[in-house]
């Protein structure tokens, strides 16, 4: 025991020497206020990380950089936002990739269907060098990007008919995030791929004028869309990542110290949405069920990666040397 108390006592004094660190390279700075918006609602995956976020930058900078958050695209949709970055009239959100790519057209490379065969090896590759690198490719358009956070495996949903085999989407209207691959992935499915923000698709399944959509189960369950979809298929397609990202006129007028804690404090909120996802997933797909959402788990998963093989053929050597490297790192 006596063992146990010098350690426990040596960590205690361990991390008071690290606050009183903080406290004081933080004593002589102007207090901040940066506004972290995003899209989606207070019970998204996006917000939990935005609020643990939230919570670790007020904690490790003496409260000297605050963070107000904006959920439910209050502050503009994703391209809006990212924009909105650019010229320092927003600070930072939580942002969908696929929008990002629109940017960076390189980060589409996580667009592709199929790619990550569990969320490990997507973390794994996320986290390490490849992602870091296009990370930083995001300072060629005035944004930083800090970490990866998740929207998570992605499934399809509709509200005509279950859907087993890429046979069953024939003309289906599903709504896929404004970037190419993803419509040329639907397209390749036999669907009737139609890009649009995700506020306007909301409307648009109320209104029947699309019969689905794709998105992770956090989503699927924290907008209620069994009341407009009837049947979910677990294609898990696409792996999304989002992106904690700052525009560089906010990130500029940072000192050193507070950006280093929010590249730390960004990284600590993305494995913490993970898991909170990772534990959540089981209990929403059941609660969707109970909702009497019929949910298709045992599609066949083959065929539809035999289908989209073109949308590999298209854009492989867009990506080259990056998709060679993700597929080593995954092998």
């Amino acid at each position: 025991m006596k063992g146990f108390s010098r350690s426990t006592l040596a960590v205690g004094i361990s991390l008071a020497m690290m606050a009183s660190a903080n406290a004081s390279e933080f004593a002589d700075m102007d207090p901040v206020t940066l506004r972290l918006a995003h899209v989606v609602n207070e019970q998204d995956g996006f917000h939990i990380a935005a609020m643990k976020f939230e919570e670790l930058v007020e904690e490790r900078t003496d409260g000297k950089v605050t963070v107000d958050l904006y959920p439910n695209a209050s502050l503009g949709d994703e391209r809006t936002l990212l924009e909105g970055m650019q010229i320092g009239t927003v600070d930072m959100g939580v942002i969908t990739n696929g929008p990002v790519a629109n940017f960076v057209e390189e980060m589409a490379v996580f667009e592709l269907p199929f790619l990550f065969p569990s969320p490990e090896a997507a973390y794994e590759v996320l986290d390490g060098p490849i992602g870091q690198e296009l990370l930083d490719k995001l300072a060629e358009v005035n944004l930083k990007g800090l970490a990866y956070a998740e929207r998570g495996f992605r499934n399809l949903t509709n509200s005509e008919r279950p859907v087993a085999t890429p046979e069953d989407m024939d003309g289906l209207r599903i709504r896929v995030m404004e970037n190419p691959v993803y419509v040329d992935t639907f397209r390749e499915l036999g669907a009737n791929a139609i890009p649009m923000a995700w506020t306007e698709a909301l409307t648009a399944m109320q209104q029947s004028t699309i019969d689905g959509q794709e998105n992770p189960v956090n989503v699927i369950h924290s907008f209620k869309l069994n009341e407009t979809q009837a049947h979910m298929t677990l294609t898990r397609h696409t792996y999304a990542p989002a992106i904690f990202v700052m525009g560089m006129p906010s990130w500029n007028q940072l000192p050193v110290a507070a950006q280093e804690v929010l590249v730390q404090a960004a990284q600590e909120a993305a494995e913490h949405e993970r898991r909170v996802n990772a534990e959540m997933e089981a209990e929403q797909l059941a609660d969707l069920r109970e909702a009497g959402m019929q949910i298709i788990d045992d599609a066949d998963l083959e065929a539809f990666q035999a289908a989209v093989a073109p949308v590999y053929e298209k854009y492989g050597e867009q990506f080259g040397d990056t998709l060679v490297r993700i597929r080593e790192a995954l092998e």
